[in-house]
């Protein structure tokens, strides 16, 4: 899956970007769609980078506990629980709008949304055998993916 994911996310663009093969799938959007595309891809990258420096050693490109892994639930992981997520959500909304072509565009969103699903179920399940209540009451408290606004307010 995760083999996928990177063929999705930068295998297809940068050869949609180096060739001119993948141009009969092309579309056009306003200039502001572009922009609005940078805006995005730049903050799915400040949220990745906050994200992997609030975690340090505790993350794994693989689904694993790690010997003295500790539940992370201070800086951006205190507003979301899957910022990593949260950062290729917005990634995949930025693609599209950047790569105007059905196929370097648009690929990245489909594969994502199955891996996410899958990934997402299998990650949480795994933490709460590891953490249980703990884990359970950081649910409650913290959204997946976007923030809980009754913990914004306080």
């Amino acid at each position: 899956m995760l083999g996928l994911l990177f063929l999705a996310m930068f295998f297809i663009p940068i050869f949609y970007a180096a060739t001119s093969w993948l141009d009969f799938a092309n579309y056009s959007l306003p200039t502001w769609a572009g922009w609005l595309g940078v805006i995005l891809l730049i903050g799915a990258l400040a949220v990745f980078w906050r994200a992997h420096a609030d975690l340090g050693l505790n993350w794994s490109p693989t689904l694993e506990i790690r010997e003295k892994h500790e539940l992370i639930t201070r800086g951006i992981y205190g507003i979301i629980r899957h910022p990593m997520y949260a950062s290729q959500w917005l990634w995949v909304i930025a693609q599209p709008l950047l790569l105007q072509n059905w196929i370097a565009g648009w690929s990245n969103l489909f594969v994502f949304i199955l891996f996410y699903f899958l990934r997402v179920k299998a990650e949480e399940h795994l933490m709460l055998e590891q953490f249980g209540d703990q884990y359970r009451s950081y649910m409650q408290q913290v959204g997946a993916i976007f923030p809980k606004f009754h913990r914004l307010s306080r």
